[in-house]
Parts: structure tokens; sequence; C-alpha cells
């Protein structure tokens, strides 16, 4: 599992994402707390990484690699308002984090598929196995 270091990285990493735009919306901070919870990060903890980044840690195995990809993913998404530059952004991230730029363009497409774009888990897998087979 993470470190308590990876989890604020990852947590912190969501919040600057989501404040990209310069309009960090409070469905953005509700979904990031979910998150926090379930890695065990408190509500007091996030309020504190959203007025101070901490380092970024890379993540190992690429596993989690692409399971950060896809929080970032639901994260643009929770408000049903993706734009440009956003797409822009969670493409360079994806890039920044080593994973397949095809992948990377496939998720983003795919996501239009899906109720509220919300790729499943499996469908996410499945497109990272065929780039990297």
């Amino acid at each position: 599992m993470y470190s308590k270091e990876e989890k604020l990285s990852l947590l912190s990493e969501m919040i600057q994402f989501a404040k990209a735009d310069k309009k960090f919306k409070e469905q953005e901070y509700n979904f990031i707390l979910v998150v926090a919870l379930q890695l065990g990060i408190t509500k007091e903890e996030i309020d504190l990484l959203i007025e101070e980044e901490v380092d970024k840690k890379n993540l190992q195995p690429e596993s989690q690699r692409i399971l950060q990809f896809h929080r970032l993913v639901l994260l643009m998404n929770v408000d049903q308002e993706a734009s440009f530059s956003e797409i822009h952004k969670i493409k360079e991230m994806g890039l920044q984090m080593g994973l397949r730029p095809e992948a990377i363009d496939v998720v983003l497409e795919t996501m239009h598929n899906y109720p509220n774009k919300v790729i499943p888990p499996n469908e996410l897998i499945s497109i990272f196995t065929r780039f990297y087979n």
C-alpha cells in the first residue's frame, strides 16, 4: 500500500489539478475528501494540503500510477465541466507519470461512452493492458 508521504502526495496532486482552472469547486473538494478518507487521511490534513502542497512522490508500481490517473479522470469529471485546459493538463500529468500516451488518449475518448464519464475499473485496466502487450 501507500506510505503516508505517498498518500499526501497523491492528494496534493489532486488538489493542484482541481485548482488548475482557478476554481476549486465544492464537488471537487468533496470528491478529494472521500478519496482521502479511504486512504486514512483526515479532513484537517486535506485542509492543510489545500494551503500548502507537499513534495511529489513518484508511485511504483505502474498499477498505482494508473489508479491515480483514474482518480484524476474522475475528479476532472465530477462537475461535468471538463475544459480543454483540464484535458491538456491531465494528459500532461499522465505522461509525467510514465503512462503510455496512446492509452491516455483512449481513456479520455472512452470516458464519453459511460454515464457521468466514469470508466469502470475493468475497462480502464483493459485499455492500459492493450498498450502494454
